[in-house]
């Protein structure tokens, strides 16, 4: 993989909504040599989110936005990114579509992780629908974000077998392994290419 070198890191921010594993491998990742983002903003829809946590820990930004007016709250959120100097966003595990406008603010600089070899098992319990179906492989895929959920063009996959053994927790972890390698890998691939 080509080294980031002599390029400044480009102002990210990253969505959330739940336990936050792939962001606080996204702020390690942003620490490292080769890293190519500056984590400056973490957004949230919901104040539960645990990986919120991450934002004191690591002295970053936090805001929370309610989703009850999609409209006023996506507008509200492009002022804040402008205000940051955002040039790039990373959701990671955020639990809302973003609007056909939204995206289109922050055109092909919108990326998504999600736990499935897509186009299959778009939305939620993807690996109870894996194993459900008797799938020999899972995976994660990491894919621009598009108006359709879990649609935008994929950018990197990993795929893993599914052992007899695996239920639908053994499998999340195995994915989840997966998804901390692939999303700092698939983020240099595409910034490479800004």
């Amino acid at each position: 993989m080509e080294k980031l070198t002599g390029l400044k890191a480009i102002n990210t921010a990253v969505f959330i909504s739940g336990t936050g594993n792939n962001l606080k491998n996204l702020i390690k990742f942003s620490k490292t040599k080769k890293n190519s983002i500056s984590i400056n903003l973490i957004i949230s829809n919901t104040n539960k989110a645990k990986g919120l946590k991450y934002a004191d820990q690591f002295k970053i930004k936090k805001k929370i936005f309610n989703f009850q007016n999609t409209i006023i709250t996506e507008q509200n959120i492009l002022a804040l990114l402008k205000k940051e100097k955002i040039k790039f966003i990373c959701l990671a595990g955020f639990m809302r579509i973003l609007s056909k406008n939204f995206i289109k603010k922050f055109n092909g600089k919108i990326i998504n992780i999600h736990p499935s070899l897509l186009p299959k098992y778009k939305g939620l319990d993807t690996h109870e629908r894996a194993i459900s179906n008797k799938d020999q492989f899972a995976g994660c895929t990491v894919h621009y974000v598009s108006a359709k959920l879990d649609s935008g063009k994929i950018i990197m996959q990993k795929q893993i077998k599914i052992t007899r053994e695996d239920n639908s927790t053994t499998l999340a972890k195995k994915v989840l392994k997966q998804e901390l390698k692939l999303y700092p890998m698939a983020i240099m691939k595409i910034l490479i290419n800004l």
